[in-house]
């Protein structure tokens, strides 16, 4: 489960280093073999351990074809999703399409989504954090949620 919100940094080539602590999980899970994909709400990056996303990718890809929300997001998960493999630092390379879809640069955070990551710039997840106008509804399942 990956959990917590890590401020990390990318590098000029587009490396970014895993922390340690998501590291060690992720080469359990997976051997260090992750597929980064855009969200299809948020301009920020969705990182899923492989085995993680061969699980969900039937699901995706079964949605309805006519349907123009379902394409729209089968053409994002699956158009942008590239599998990637952590190097001996634990580093990985965004790729440029996916770097420009997330708008990331040097700063960036890496936020534990419980089975999976989001990957944000910085500049972007604090304006995302400050931002409460447009808040949708509470939804009925978080009515009975208590912390």
């Amino acid at each position: 489960m990956y959990l917590g919100s890590h401020a990390i940094n990318m590098d000029a080539k587009g490396r970014l280093a895993i922390p340690a602590r998501i590291r060690e999980g992720l080469m359990a899970a997976c051997g260090g073999r992750l597929v980064m994909t855009a969200h299809t709400e948020e301009r920020c990056l969705l990182v899923y351990p492989e085995p993680q996303w061969q699980e969900i990718l039937p699901n995706i890809e079964a949605l309805p074809s006519f349907n123009k929300v379902a394409r729209r997001t089968q053409r994002l998960l699956i158009g942008y999703a590239c599998e990637l493999e952590m190097d001996a630092n634990g580093r990985v390379l965004v790729p440029p399409t996916l770097r420009e879809y997330a708008g990331l640069e040097k700063k960036l955070m890496l936020v534990g989504q419980g089975k999976k990551l989001e990957l944000w710039s910085e500049p972007r997840w604090m304006e995302w954090i400050d931002d409460s106008e447009g808040d949708d509804e509470i939804p009925p399942e978080m009515a009975s949620l208590s912390l």
